[in-house]
């Protein structure tokens, strides 16, 4: 049977987690996948937030016994100096810690759990045509052995991430606000020995003289972590074509991580990825929804990308469960505007972070403990939390702060 009341498309964090909740809500639902899982994905640390979207889709006991690295905060380092944030001391209610996962295995898990609790996942299917007709959607997939399919539903959610099926047959994609960078990244098995090196929290550097250039030490379990750089394409210029010997030399470049991953072992392919901020003219529309990174994908450095993906995936299937059931439903004042107000928070702290403002916010060494809590809140994924006032107003928020930093500073 090719028919069900909610087609989604995208087997990954949202569409997980769209289909388990959907089906708890009692609907029907098709998953089509390109790709077979397990498969490499980006994004390995998870913020706090995501935690209670996996709590609501009734997947926690298996991400538990997974065995996932501890996560309760983060490190950054610059030119020496550190600063931590603990994401248990926050302003914001709700969970203070998660894990930092290998995305092939975890998204492998939420996608069985979707499966357990009653979605209808089918991988390899790329989908060719999206048709809406009335109050129907219409797709038409290929199958990797050449068979083509329709599938037919009553709503479509686009949780496709890079993909972007969506956006690229309906037209919807628009240039991103953020200039092109590339990342270049692999796992290997770290062998880190400090004895100051806390596998809890993720470590980000920042490049002792390309400021905007920043670095991730992410640890996994079993003595093994991802590693990767961030960069634009202008940086990488002049330096070594081969991927292995282009991201050794740059780990060598920043001394903490140089002196962390001495004796690591890179057996991993290194991948490369640019080109990875995204944008769309609309995240919704007669008979669909984007979610996650199909919308908007603003950029790695503050790991928000998952927990955008399921916070966009709990906001719809609410309005969709609603429409299904006959209600009228304000796709922009009920999806749009509640998701975008929590991204918009995060575009404030990634601007500010490459712009240097929020850098020497987060080094400067006297730092108020309240205004840390409200800041740690945002780092751990509470970026809809409207009594936070950097979540009410970020940018002016996050500016009249660094002032204050730099002068004080001087």
């Amino acid at each position: 049977m090719n028919e069900a009341d909610v087609l989604i498309i995208g087997a990954g964090p949202s569409g997980a987690v769209a289909s388990a909740l959907l089906t708890a809500a009692g609907r029907s639902v098709i998953v089509l996948e390109k790709q077979q899982f397990p498969r490499f994905s980006i994004g390995e640390s998870l913020l706090p937030h995501c935690m209670r979207f996996i709590e609501m889709a009734g997947m926690m006991q298996p991400l538990v016994d997974a065995g996932y690295q501890h996560k309760n905060g983060a490190v950054f380092v610059r030119n020496g100096q550190f600063n931590s944030f603990d994401f248990r001391d926050k302003v914001s209610p709700g969970w203070g810690t998660t894990y930092q996962v290998v995305r092939a295995d975890f998204d492998h898990l939420l996608a069985r759990e979707a499966e357990r609790l009653g979605a209808d996942i089918r991988y390899r299917q790329e989908i060719l045509e999206c048709e809406f007709v009335r109050d129907r959607v219409r797709l038409l997939a290929q199958t990797a052995d050449g068979e083509r399919l329709r599938y037919d539903g009553r709503f479509l959610l686009d949780a496709s991430g890079f993909g972007r099926v969506l956006p690229r047959l309906l037209k919807l994609d628009r240039p991103s606000q953020f200039p092109v960078r590339r990342s270049i990244n692999t796992h290997v098995e770290d062998r880190i020995t400090h004895p100051d090196y806390d596998r809890n929290k993720i470590l980000i550097g920042v490049h002792p003289e390309q400021h905007d250039v920043w670095y991730w030490l992410i640890p996994f379990s079993g003595g093994r972590s991802s590693i990767g750089v961030v960069a634009r394409d202008s940086f990488y210029q002049g330096l070594p074509t081969d991927p292995l010997t282009r991201i050794r030399g740059l780990i060598e470049q920043e001394p903490t991580f140089a002196l962390l991953l001495k004796d690591a072992v890179y057996d991993t392919q290194v991948r490369e990825i640019a080109g990875y901020a995204a944008d769309v003219s609309s995240l919704w529309g007669p008979g669909f929804a984007l979610l996650g990174n199909a919308g908007e994908f603003l950029d790695p450095v503050f790991s928000s990308g998952v927990t955008i993906a399921m916070k966009s995936a709990s906001l719809a299937v609410a309005a969709v469960d609603r429409q299904l059931d006959g209600e009228a439903v304000d796709w922009e004042a009920d999806y749009a505007k509640p998701l975008k107000r929590g991204v918009d928070t995060f575009r404030a702290f990634v601007e500010t972070w490459y712009d240097g403002r929020f850098q020497d916010i987060v080094f400067y060494k006297r730092q108020q403990p309240e205004v840390k809590r409200m800041i740690a809140a945002i780092l751990a994924g509470y970026a809809w939390d409207e009594a936070n006032p950097y979540v009410e107003e970020p940018m002016r928020r996050l500016e009249v702060l660094a002032k204050v930093c730099r002068a004080q500073a001087e």
